[in-house]
């Protein structure tokens, strides 16, 4: 008997050190691989972003594997859908935790999807890595398991919006906004910023994520009578909210944050859309007027994808440049202590898209928080500002 049970101690002991040991490694890891998952939205409303993204991040994985992988170990990336639905998104989310068992997850797209998934992973000790949204959430509250690489739509209303009343005297101003965590993220940066000016928004209406139809708020904001009209609004929202205004004589300026920044505005919105001023970090890629080193990308991305680049692409490549320049920085023994450890003292430099160094830290978990404005002209994104400085809450 006593034998017997010093033999179940030792069991339980011995399986206790390796269950500690392998939580320390984390999932995905193996001598030859190193697995990590994406979840897009690849059927939704955002699906153009999504396929985008995923084109970004494969191209260059598949660079990263030719030249041999990340300290002897290729990467497999695993793709999933979730057609820019919370719940869905947990689903996903489930399959690549608890199934896959994927190392980290990278650029997955959408502040409700983030939000619903995360829990999820962080159970499991997944590292949510550069999600492909600018919400607060994504790195505040801190977290030992959440990187993030995108100046907030919070903060990029608040300079924005001071921008644009620096540039004119506007008498009133509107928003339109998505009903949802990422559309509250624009109102209350853009809140922020009219409350320093003394002033307030003269019309604020909203819409449900997946909405077609915008002319009853079109309609609010015109009697109304506004001059600058705040858009917390993706891609068709921002297409649809501007046509209609467009089509009922109502010519205020536009304002749209990074979510709004992307060629489907102006290809699929055509020359309506001149004039839409947009926040962004990196810089929608034209291969036309590009530098030798995004033409020689962008060939590439052309050629293995049968279509042109854009801002999106850019992302997604450099989501994935940056998650192996860590675990490179974290050496051959790759854990989530070595990984989070190499993020923390990395200094990543400007891209060749043009947005900022980054840098984090185990009390800054978001790389950039300055962002610029570009406004739409001749059916093309142009920069109007540099990057402008973040001020201080009050």
């Amino acid at each position: 008997m006593n034998f017997t049970r010093m033999t179940s101690v030792a069991v339980g002991i011995l399986a206790m050190s390796v269950g500690a040991a392998h939580a320390q490694q984390g999932q995905g890891i193996t001598k030859d691989e190193i697995k990590i998952g994406t979840i897009q939205d690849l059927s939704g409303p955002v699906a153009g972003f999504g396929k985008q993204t995923r084109n970004g991040m494969v191209l260059r994985v598949e660079e990263i594997n030719e030249q041999g992988g990340i300290n002897g170990r290729k990467i497999k990336m695993l793709i999933e859908d979730n057609a820019y639905d919370p719940r869905k998104a947990v689903l996903v989310a489930q399959k690549l935790v608890n199934q896959d068992k994927v190392f980290a997850v990278l650029g997955h797209i959408g502040t409700a999807m983030n939000n619903a998934a995360m829990p999820i992973q962080f159970e499991k000790g997944v590292i949510n890595f550069l999600p492909v949204t600018a919400a607060r959430e994504m790195y505040d509250p801190p977290h030992k398991l959440k990187f993030s690489f995108a100046a907030t739509y919070y903060d990029q209303m608040r300079v924005g919006v001071q921008e644009m009343y620096k540039r004119k005297k506007y008498q009133k101003a509107c928003v339109i906004y998505q009903d949802d965590e990422f559309g509250l993220e624009v109102l209350r940066g853009a809140e922020w910023a009219l409350k320093s000016l003394g002033t307030d928004f003269a019309e604020k209406t909203s819409f449900k994520r997946g909405s077609t139809d915008f002319s009853s708020q079109v309609a609010r904001m015109k009697a109304a009578n506004c001059d600058l009209v705040v858009m917390g609004t993706i891609i068709r929202e921002t297409i649809g909210t501007i046509g209609e205004s467009r089509k009922t004589g109502f010519s205020p300026d536009f304002m749209v944050s990074s979510a709004g920044y992307t060629d489907l505005i102006h290809k699929l919105g055509g020359k309506a859309m001149d004039g839409l001023y947009g926040m962004h970090t990196a810089a929608q890629p034209y291969v036309d007027t590009a530098d030798d080193k995004i033409r020689f990308w962008a060939t590439k991305y052309q050629t293995k994808f049968n279509e042109d680049p854009t801002v999106f692409s850019a992302y997604g490549y450099t989501i994935v440049d940056m998650f192996a320049t860590a675990a490179r920085v974290a050496g051959p023994t790759l854990t989530v202590d070595s990984f989070v450890k190499a993020m923390e003292s990395t200094k990543f430099p400007p891209d060749m898209f043009g947005a900022p160094a980054m840098s984090f830290s185990a009390s800054k978990r978001l790389g950039n928080d300055q962002s610029r404005m570009a406004q739409i002209q001749n059916g093309r994104w142009v920069k109007v500002t540099d990057y402008l400085t973040v001020p201080p809450e009050k």
